[in-house]
């Protein structure tokens, strides 16, 4: 119960409290890549989720890191666009539909036993609305005048290094020793993918009826 009650929160606030006028540019780039990397680990439970519900069906890290660079590249182009304001995405409807991309991966785990090609382009759907989520974030905070574009990149990197990191957990958690044996599927893919299936369900009903 208290290990659901954590995942039930989605990412918690951000909070600079620094003067970033006062910073240099590399001073600027790591602040900016830790707060992505923090985005993620350990402030982004939603993300974490769907980074893991795209490990579970192929514990391969081939797979998994492809799935993750179709991810990223999608996110950067949203959470750019969006930060230097070329689209406004309403956070009434990117939050649950972030919820439901984790519910969907997490269904598609359980009822398919093998990963299809065209996962990828789900993922880059995917990918666009989480950058649109991500801009949430940092449209908080804000970005320097001084280094607006290099702190949106060390961001991103940050992000990227944050996801790589969940995978590579899951990877020597699971996957090194369990990926090949038979009963993967029954005792690690399906009872994983149904909690976090199930909170993604709370998540979606929160985000759209209590939010």
């Amino acid at each position: 119960m208290l290990a659901f009650a954590l995942l039930a929160h989605p990412a918690a606030a951000h909070v600079l409290d620094v003067d970033l006028s006062k910073l240099s540019r590399t001073e600027i780039f790591w602040t900016y890549l830790r707060l992505g990397f923090t985005h993620i680990i350990p402030l982004g439970f939603d993300h974490i989720l769907f980074i893991i519900s795209l490990y579970l069906l192929e514990p391969r890290l081939k797979p998994v890191l492809l799935q993750a660079t179709a991810f990223t590249v999608a996110h950067s182009i949203t959470l750019g666009l969006a930060m230097y304001g070329f689209i406004r995405p309403p956070a009434a409807i990117i939050e649950p539909v972030i919820a439901l991309s984790i519910l969907f991966v997490a269904i598609e785990n359980i009822i398919t036993d093998r990963l299809n090609p065209w996962r990828v382009a789900i993922v880059f759907g995917f990918g666009l609305v989480h950058g649109m989520g991500f801009a949430s974030a940092l449209t908080g905070l804000g970005l320097p005048a001084k280094d607006y574009f290099g702190s949106l990149i060390s961001f991103n990197v940050g992000v990227e290094l944050g996801q790589v990191s969940v995978i590579l957990l899951a990877w020597a958690v699971v996957g090194r020793w369990a990926a090949d044996k038979s009963w993967y599927k029954r005792r690690v893919v399906v009872p994983v993918s149904v909690a976090i299936g199930l909170v993604a369900a709370y998540w979606t009903v929160e985000r759209v009826f209590f939010t």
